[in-house]
């Protein structure tokens, strides 16, 4: 298949956290499938997530719309192109113009990766593709009550072939690699507290560090009044009004000094890129956590999905314990293949089960890999995608 790809590509580097790694994820996975993948030359797709302004966000969208389309129709007369396969934001779409490029005889997906934590209903703008890639399992009632098309697939995940092996030293203790917020910190606090031996990897969780401001935070910090009002506007009128009373009450709360946690004992150097794999490889237990801070939800009760690192740590032979949320036991056997704790009690205890027999951490390591490299990969997604529009068995 011919595959046009919008995956947040950028023409430079914009000042907005991890969006670079959906790229060449995307890409690698449909050249693995034997597909192909264009794109639109000159097209910043980046751009449009540095500024929620909405006359700027409209002008990106003037000026970045119909070169897709013009460049889609000049590729529909090289050779049949058989699907758009966007992950777009809403304000991002121009609706008319997607139009244009079902018109074309073009099937077109968007994938979105955070509905859970972004939205409570699905957003209208999905509404103008054929269909909708969603990873997440609980959101896909959202798509249904809207009536929109979606399938659910796992996140696109991609990792090299040099590190597709199960077996592995273990040089480093029960880790968690990210960056230090709310949710994660009350989490592992408890687990410390309850004697968990754990390394804490990742921005924020030294005392002498912090964690790196979101591009969208520092924005906030300049707008005008005028702008910070219309965004409470909107945030309500997204997360309800129970959200922004949570929200302001949050912000009074931090502004009046609230101590925190230190990790100092638990942490070690962050890593990233090589030796984010090699950490996870040979960490003894390699940690995932599936809740996020949310106003939406009380702060003692989160709320959870699966993330990107519940296929990417298992497809890197990690032998991995992740935070239970719905739709893990869809994607593996709980407990031959990955385990789960839903408490930072259970946490501890499944630390301490997994330690005490490394026969078994050898034995999830490599039947995880498996079944993630067999069922959760680009290509098979792909395939999925592609089934559900009809196209691709040419």
């Amino acid at each position: 298949m011919r595959i046009f790809l919008s995956c947040l590509q950028s023409l430079r580097r914009h000042a907005v956290p991890a969006y670079q790694y959906w790229e060449p994820y995307f890409k690698n996975g449909i050249v693995e499938g034997g597909h192909e993948w264009l794109e639109a030359p000159d097209v910043d797709w980046a751009e449009a997530l540095i500024d929620e302004d909405p006359a700027r966000v409209a002008d990106w969208r003037r000026r970045t719309w119909p070169r897709v389309v013009d460049h889609l129709r000049a590729e529909q007369r090289r050779g049949h192109v058989d699907m758009f396969l966007s992950y777009l934001y809403p304000r991002m779409i121009d609706e008319s113009a997607v139009a244009e490029i079902r018109a074309l005889g073009i099937p077109t997906v968007n994938f979105f990766c955070d509905n859970v934590r972004e939205f409570v209903t699905a957003p209208r703008e999905y509404g103008a593709f054929d269909l909708s890639w969603v990873p997440e399992q609980k959101a896909m009632a959202m798509y249904r009550r809207a009536g929109m098309p979606a399938v659910n697939a796992p996140m696109p995940t991609w990792v090299d072939a040099r590190s597709r092996t199960c077996v592995h030293e273990e040089r480093f203790g029960p880790t968690y690699i990210g960056s230090r917020d709310v949710q994660r910190e009350a989490l592992f606090a408890r687990a410390i507290d309850l004697g968990a031996p754990l390394e804490l990897r990742g921005p924020g969780w030294a005392a002498e560090s912090t964690a790196p401001a979101d591009a969208r935070q520092l924005l906030a910090a300049r707008r005008p009044v005028s702008a910070v009002l219309r965004n409470q506007v909107d945030f309500a009128r997204s997360q309800g009004t129970v959200a922004l009373a949570r929200k302001i009450g949050g912000r009074l709360r931090r502004s009046r000094g609230a101590a925190t946690r230190s990790f100092d004992e638990h942490v070690a150097a962050p890593a990233f890129g090589e030796e984010y794999v090699r950490v996870t490889q040979q960490s003894t237990i390699t940690l995932g956590v599936n809740r996020y801070p949310s106003f939406r939800h009380p702060a003692s009760r989160p709320d959870t999905y699966s993330r990107l690192r519940d296929i990417e740590a298992p497809m890197l032979g990690a032998c991995y314990l992740t935070e239970w949320t719905e739709g893990l036991d869809q994607l593996y056997d709980l407990g031959p293949e990955i385990e789960t704790y839903r408490t930072p009690e259970e946490m501890k205890e499944k630390i301490a089960e997994l330690i005490a027999d490394p026969r078994r951490r050898a034995s999830m390591r490599c039947r995880a890999q498996q079944r993630a490299l067999a069922e959760h990969s680009v290509p098979r997604s792909i395939r999925t995608v592609a089934d559900a529009l009809g196209v691709g068995r040419r």
